[in-house]
């Protein structure tokens, strides 16, 4: 989840926002980041074994112009999920994306439910490595990796 800043620039992150509502009742999301909640809204959960999952459900405007979901919707997920992903490593730390790359492996149209899992591969420091897996019902869409930094939010 990139971040979103304030007047100042400065990194805001807070718990997130239950969605009490409709598909994704009981899932988290971001309410404080207007990007991602207008790209969106995606939303994470935690799954029964500790992983978290990230989701949301593909509509028209997340189309491109022959109708499968477009490349630059996949990546701003891509970013949401690599926060996701690496929640419990970044312990309610701020952070920002500094590195993140995609690999396309499929399409998927209006009303698909895309998913994403994956797993941190290295922390434990200032930065924190992530790789994962999104999927449009289960078929492979884009395999990812990314990087986090960890920063300190700005007074």
């Amino acid at each position: 989840m990139s971040e979103a800043g304030n007047d100042t620039g400065a990194v805001t992150h807070g718990a997130p926002s239950t969605q009490t509502e409709g598909e994704f009742a009981g899932w988290g999301y971001w309410a404080h980041d207007a990007y991602e909640t207008q790209a969106g809204p995606f939303y994470q959960r935690r799954e029964p074994d500790g992983s978290f999952l990230a989701a949301f459900r593909a509509e028209d405007r997340h189309m491109n112009g022959v109708g499968s979901i477009h490349g630059g919707c996949l990546m701003t997920f891509a970013d949401f999920a690599l926060f996701s992903i690496a929640s419990d490593e970044m312990n309610g730390s701020h952070g920002v994306t500094v590195n993140l790359s995609g690999d396309f492996l499929g399409g998927a149209g209006p009303g698909t439910l895309i998913e994403a899992r994956g797993e941190v591969t290295r922390g434990g420091g200032k930065t924190v490595f992530v790789r994962g897996m999104i999927t449009g019902d289960g078929a492979p869409v884009l395999s990812f990796t990314g990087i986090i930094r960890k920063i300190r939010p700005r007074n």
